[in-house]
């Protein structure tokens, strides 16, 4: 039987303390459970709506960062890159180079990230269908690399709010890996005030159903205080209901893969 595929950390690196308390806490509960999972934090944060919102504490700090928690637990790292030139730099600590959902048709971006020979996570974008992603998984693959996952995350659906079409989680899942990701699909972007809003409340209501239509893993930001997160925050998880949450999935997909 195939463990859930876990994906979990705070949205961006803010400092060490609190990357690594979350970094600790995913690891006791996936360990726990025995579920398969990477810490994801972004050292960069690029795809902001206003200029003033936080962006990181700058790429060498935040990867010096990743790369000590990685040392200190022996955990595998996911980040996003959003410039070709960014990869080689971001693969020498990440063991999965993520490619934002705004940026998934750039063909020089993709293709940077497979030549690194990293795990490479498509974020589907807001504006994309499902089967449309055959061709970016396709990218990956003709460079030569055949570790590509791709990952749900919403659909536009007028100007701010996402919907999930679960067919499309199996359609998907005809090309590569399919995680889905429980946080930012519960976003409502380009808010008056120029900061995302979210629908929090619904994370376990998406999981459910999710890991019911066969997903192969999760993607979740979780962070011990959402309402003090730099980035994000709005629809991320508590840390303290990560271990129930998961317990939870763990169950569903087990008794998925029994009745297939």
């Amino acid at each position: 039987m195939k463990p859930l595929h876990v994906l979990a950390g705070p949205c961006a690196v803010e400092n060490l303390e609190v990357t690594s308390t979350v970094a600790s806490e995913v690891k006791r509960v996936c360990d726990k459970l025995g579920l398969r999972f990477h810490i994801k934090a972004s050292y960069r944060k690029a795809n902001r709506t206003r200029l003033d919102s936080f962006h990181g504490i700058g790429d060498q700090e935040a990867l010096e960062v990743l790369a000590q928690i990685k040392q200190d637990l022996g955990v595998g790292i996911v980040t996003d890159i959003h410039l070709p030139e960014e990869a080689d730099q971001a693969a020498e600590v990440a063991d999965v180079l993520q490619i934002p959902a705004f940026l998934c048709r750039q063909t020089d971006l993709l293709l940077a990230a497979a030549q690194t020979g990293r795990i490479v996570n498509i974020k589907k974008g807001q504006f994309m269908s499902p089967d449309s992603m055959k061709y970016a998984a396709d990218k990956i693959r003709e460079s030569g690399n055949d570790q590509v996952w791709l990952t749900e995350r919403g659909t536009m659906h007028g100007y701010g709010d996402l919907v999930v079409d679960m067919r499309g989680l199996v359609e998907m899942r005809r090309f590569a890996p399919v995680f889905m990701d429980l946080t930012h699909s519960l976003q409502q972007p380009n808010q008056a005030s120029g900061v995302t809003g979210g629908r929090p409340e619904l994370i376990s209501a998406m999981a459910r159903a999710a890991v019911a239509a066969g997903v192969d893993g999760v993607f979740i930001e979780t962070h011990p205080d959402p309402s003090q997160a730099l980035s994000d925050g709005a629809n991320m998880l508590p840390l303290n209901e990560l271990e129930s949450l998961l317990t939870m999935l763990k169950s569903l997909h087990e008794w998925r893969q029994q009745n297939a």
